[in-house]
């Protein structure tokens, strides 16, 4: 679901509204101010009623649209919410963050149907790069806002639909298995494959056990994103391929000019070119084959796994045009904050 294409001021038309209303499946506008802060929510039911009343579609919303409507936040448990639903009669609700902005729309039905696919993702390395910082605690568990990045990612799978989870881990382990423990605070099912020796990349998925019937999905454990995971489970299932890879644009300029030569005479020269290369983004989805491909402890990076993958069936590519970051340094660890605070 696109939530921009959703949002509207308080001084839009009610023709403008009518043009968004019946966009995404929920059925309704988001009202926001001009600091993107959530105002309330318009659905066909208010315009319907506007009109009845004798209202023009030149007339402003801001009179007609619903002012504090019941929202949720990130955190609030399935329980509440569904007792939420129960009392007040609501199927979707607004799910916003600590600024008051809206997230997402979570739907009741997401609740009653959890996908059976796991999410694997990658807990075990060291963080070297961020040096203090991962000194005692797990690059996982480094705080973004309030929360470890670890969380972020388990809450925004879980309001997608997803419950199973397997953490590899290795580093620092018990730091993440006593904060997350086997799930059931947080509404989801955890169980952990130990590292005993560094396995790279990809080495860990040689000791999952449980056969999988499913595409499962395999990340980064450093990896804040506003992905959809269910249009990255359809693109995999839709490419029949044995593997996907999530892969972004990655812009360089060269700090050159670039020159071009033929017998050693210039034919052209270019002035600090931008050059352009699709990268991997630390995500995939694998169907169960894929396990076949590992040695069991032995170790091995991702790009290596590929490249078996795609001696014996076909990897698709999926482009990743959302919301991404990789907190592998300071840096990116610090603009991830800054952008929280944004």
């Amino acid at each position: 679901m696109d939530i921009a294409r959703l949002k509207l001021s308080p001084s839009a038309s009610i023709k403008e509204a009518l043009e968004i209303v019946g966009l995404e499946r929920v059925r309704m506008a988001i009202i926001v101010d001009s600091r993107d802060k959530f105002l309330g929510i318009l659905s066909d039911s208010n315009i319907r009623k506007a009109l009845a009343a004798g209202a023009s579609l030149q007339d402003p919303i801001k009179n007609i649209y619903t002012k504090n409507p019941i929202t949720i936040k990130e955190n609030t448990s399935r329980a509440e919410i569904l007792k939420l639903s129960s009392k007040w009669d609501i199927y979707d609700f607004p799910v916003l963050n600590e600024r008051g902005q809206i997230l997402h729309i979570l739907s009741i039905s997401s609740l009653l149907s959890r996908l059976p696919n796991h999410v694997v993702i990658m807990a075990g390395g060291l963080g070297s790069r961020l040096k203090e910082l991962t000194k005692d605690t797990p690059k996982p568990m480094l705080k973004v806002g309030k929360k470890p990045i670890l969380e972020s990612i388990t809450q925004r799978l879980s309001a997608q639909n997803f419950e199973n989870f397997i953490f590899c881990v290795n580093y620092k382990r018990q730091v993440i298995e006593d904060y997350f423990g086997d799930g059931r605070d947080f509404g989801l099912k955890i169980s952990y494959i130990k590292e005993r020796k560094k396995l790279g990349t990809a080495g860990a998925l040689s000791l999952i056990k449980q056969p999988f019937k499913h595409s499962f999905v395999v990340m980064n454990g450093d990896i804040l994103t506003e992905l959809d995971f269910n249009a990255l489970l359809k693109a995999h299932q839709k490419s029949k391929a044995l593997m996907s890879v999530c892969v972004r644009e990655f812009s360089y300029q060269i700090p050159y000019g670039v020159i071009t030569q033929k017998r050693g005479f210039i034919t052209h020269i270019k002035e600090k070119p931008l050059q352009k290369f699709l990268v991997s983004a630390g995500i995939y989805v694998c169907e169960p084959q894929i396990l076949g491909l590992l040695e069991k402890n032995a170790p091995l990076d991702m790009p290596q796994l590929i490249e078996r993958a795609m001696q014996v069936g076909r990897v698709n590519s999926f482009l990743l045009e959302d919301y991404w970051i990789d907190i592998g340094r300071f840096e990116e660890f610090k603009r991830a904050n800054d952008e929280f605070k944004e």
